[in-house]
């Protein structure tokens, strides 16, 4: 998994804002919720990740521009990331914490 999400053309702020918003337990436990379920299949169709996108967005009251979510959506599925595996998760928790 790559970590440099910047090169995807995340903005650095927009990462610090959404990790400090996941910080407050109700709103992580909204996008935990959001998220239950996912597998690697869903991170990896693009149209199941741009619409989990826009869920955390809400959830997290970040507006996204078209940009910003094809540049999340781009980074989600170049990661490969599968949530049944415990080291998948722990470097993404690397990643944002």
């Amino acid at each position: 998994m790559n970590t440099n999400y910047a090169k995807y053309g995340l903005d650095p702020a927009l990462v610090e804002r959404v990790k400090l918003k996941l910080k407050n337990k109700d709103t992580k436990e909204k996008v935990k919720a959001i998220l239950d379920g996912v597998t690697k299949e869903d991170l990896q169709n693009r149209p199941k990740v741009n619409k989990l996108v826009g869920q955390v967005s809400k959830v997290l009251g970040e507006n996204l521009t078209s940009e910003q979510t094809k540049n999340v959506v781009d980074f989600v599925i170049a990661q490969k990331i599968d949530p049944n595996n415990t080291f998948h998760l722990l470097k993404l928790w690397g990643m944002f914490r």
